[in-house]
């Protein structure tokens, strides 16, 4: 029998949060966001390279970048409550949000590891 995904619930996060990781994110350079499946998506001259979702941004990673992330307590970034798996996007720890100089950093990581593929 094949298990079906259930949706963890709305995807959607506040207007003030979607602005606040842009303004945070603005020394990247050329950030523009599109609305996506209830969340919201984030690119860098057009390289997807995060999701603002539940209140919460998640960034790209990959082998090299992930240990940093899982160091700092972060999360995978889970679409559905069951089935589905993880995609390659974890949380962003606070400290890091909060911070724009760290968080445009992780970020720069972010936008590398999507131009890989």
């Amino acid at each position: 029998m094949t298990r079906k995904k259930k949706p963890m619930g709305s995807l959607k996060s506040s207007a003030g949060f979607e602005a606040f990781v842009l303004d945070q994110l603005e020394d990247l350079g050329d950030v523009t966001s599109r609305k996506m499946f209830g969340g919201v998506g984030l690119y860098c001259r057009g390289v997807f390279f995060g999701i603002v979702a539940r209140d919460a941004l998640y960034l790209k990673v990959d082998e090299q970048t992930r240990g940093a992330f899982e160091a700092a307590g972060s999360i995978p970034f889970r679409p559905y409550e069951t089935g589905g798996g993880t995609i390659r996007y974890y949380s962003v720890p606070v400290a890091v949000l909060e911070s724009a100089p760290e968080l445009t950093r992780w970020a720069r990581q972010a936008v590398k590891v999507a131009r890989k593929g």
